[in-house]
């Protein structure tokens, strides 16, 4: 029986493997293999999305954990490969930017097992991000590539992809939100949002190295998130670096109207994006959440992979200017809002024509 094995690692992964997993299921001539190398490794971060998602527990977990990125990429590597001399699956997907990512795709052009790249052909053009050299590397020796946009299609053209290789299937992040978000309005009728059901609130989430290591940058976001905390309550879940990095460089939300709350669940967090008035990010598959959403999102970052959420849907990019981030933030809340649409393809079936093309082969 022909087997597809995924590779994930990272949260972005879990939301993008569970459709094309779910849709693959009904082809009964396949088998399917989860590997999950470990590169997220708490249960905030990783088991209870593998819950909500409604992903199988993994055929094989890696364990790697973190490092630099040379070491968890090795780790991968080493692990990886040995795994796939064992299996020798007919194709080998993986999902996203993530070091998982290009790992895996490596060994496999290395093995000569074809790989297939979900979510191919973003481009930040920052080669300082290193996601973006991820993302470049990986499609550059994946046998398929799908793309979520076409913006995506023609970064590979004139990267010099192949044509027959590039697939535009739409945005498998948009199926999983399809999917849950009636559970994730049954959270927010029976969760713990009692507080926040009939007021305005701003909801933020920043876990990127150049908002957040560098310490008078973050002190800049927190003044100006608590300048916005006045108006309105920010809702502000940490990832665990920021954390840490709020708790090194000393800064502190108290009595600033920022709320600091724990990582949340899947369905938690979407319950409060999809109410909310505004979403501060750094994040690239929050751009393309609050676009599906129609809510306004404000990115802070110069550049972004996702650029039809700029030029379709309801994101701005603020840059890294705290001072910006305010005034943009206190025109969203004074009603002056931009108005977006959702892109083509971007409707809840990505992960089936995904799973269609791949049983044909």
């Amino acid at each position: 029986m022909p087997e597809i094995l995924h590779v994930v690692g990272a949260r972005p992964n879990f939301m993008k493997a569970a459709p094309v997993m779910r849709a693959l299921a009904v082809y009964e001539q396949v088998q399917q293999t989860l590997v999950h190398t470990g590169q997220h490794y708490d249960a905030t971060m990783s088991d209870v999305f593998f819950a909500q998602l409604g992903l199988p527990e993994p055929t094989i977990n890696l364990g790697v954990g973190s490092g630099s990125h040379a070491v968890q990429t090795a780790q991968i590597m080493l692990r990886l490969e040995e795994v796939l001399q064992q299996r020798r699956p007919d194709w080998v997907v993986v999902y996203g930017d993530v070091n998982s990512t290009v790992a895996a795709a490596l060994v496999c052009a290395k093995l000569l097992i074809p790989v297939a790249h979900v979510e191919a052909g973003l481009r930040s053009f920052d080669r300082t991000m290193p996601e973006e050299i991820n993302r470049v590397l990986t499609d550059q020796i994946a046998d398929l590539l799908f793309t979520p946009s076409a913006d995506g299609d023609a970064n590979l053209l004139r990267e010099g992809i192949a044509p027959d290789k590039i697939h535009r299937v739409g945005n498998v992040m948009i199926d999983t939100l399809v999917r849950l978000l009636p559970r994730a309005a049954e959270c927010w009728q029976n969760g713990a949002w009692q507080s926040w059901r009939d007021r305005p609130y701003v909801l933020v989430t920043l876990h990127r190295p150049a908002n957040v290591d560098d310490p008078t940058m973050l002190a800049g976001l927190m003044t100006a998130l608590a300048a916005i905390g006045h108006r309105v309550p920010v809702l502000f879940p940490l990832h665990p670096r920021t954390r840490r990095r709020l708790e090194a460089f000393g800064l502190s939300a108290a009595g600033s109207g920022i709320h600091l709350l724990e990582p949340l669940a899947y369905l938690d967090f979407l319950a409060l994006q999809s109410r909310a008035t505004l979403v501060i990010t750094d994040s690239g598959g929050i751009q393309e959440e609050t676009t599906y959403l129609g809510v306004p999102c404000l990115t802070v970052r110069d550049n972004t992979e996702r650029p039809i959420t700029v030029a379709m849907g309801t994101n701005i990019l603020v840059g890294r200017d705290p001072a910006r981030l305010q005034a943009e933030a206190h025109r969203i809340l004074d009603g002056d809002v931009k108005k977006g649409s959702i892109p083509p393809l971007w409707d809840g079936r990505a992960g089936e024509r995904v799973a269609a093309i791949l049983s044909r082969l």
